[in-house]
C-alpha cells in the first residue's frame, strides 16, 4: 500500500521561509517523478514544482527563483523549500507521485502567509 505524508505547514509573514516534507511508504520517490501540487480557495491544483528519476527540476513561473524541491533517495523524501514567501502562496500543499500502478497523493499541509 502506497502512503504519502506532508509535514512542515503553518502560518509564515510574508517574507519569510518555510520548508515542507513529502515522506513515502509503499513507492520508491527514486524511481519516479514527484511532484508538488497547490490548491488555493476557490481555484484549481496547480503543479508548483517537481523532480525527475534523473533529479531535473522543474518550478511553475511564479515560484522560480523562490522555490527549491529535492529528493532524499536514502530517507525516500522529498521537501520543498520555500523563500521570500508571499500572501498569493497561500494555499493546501500536496505531494505526489506515481507508477504503473497508479496516482498517489498525501493529504495535503496548509500553507498560511500572512502579517
Amino acid at each position: 500500500q502506497v502512503q504519502l505524508v506532508e509535514f512542515g505547514g503553518g502560518l509564515v509573514q510574508p517574507g519569510g521561509s518555510m520548508r515542507l516534507s513529502c515522506a513515502a511508504s509503499g513507492i520508491a520517490f527514486s524511481e519516479n517523478l514527484v511532484g508538488w501540487y497547490r490548491q488555493a480557495p476557490g481555484k484549481e491544483r496547480e503543479l508548483v514544482a517537481r523532480i525527475s528519476r534523473g533529479s531535473v527540476r522543474n518550478y511553475a513561473d511564479s515560484v522560480k527563483g523562490r522555490f527549491t524541491i529535492d529528493r532524499n533517495d536514502a530517507e525516500n523524501t522529498v521537501s520543498l523549500q520555500m523563500n521570500s514567501l508571499k500572501p498569493e502562496d497561500t494555499a493546501v500543499y500536496f505531494c505526489n507521485t506515481g507508477d504503473w500502478r497508479g496516482t498517489y497523493w498525501g493529504q495535503g499541509t496548509q500553507v498560511t502567509v500572512s502579517s
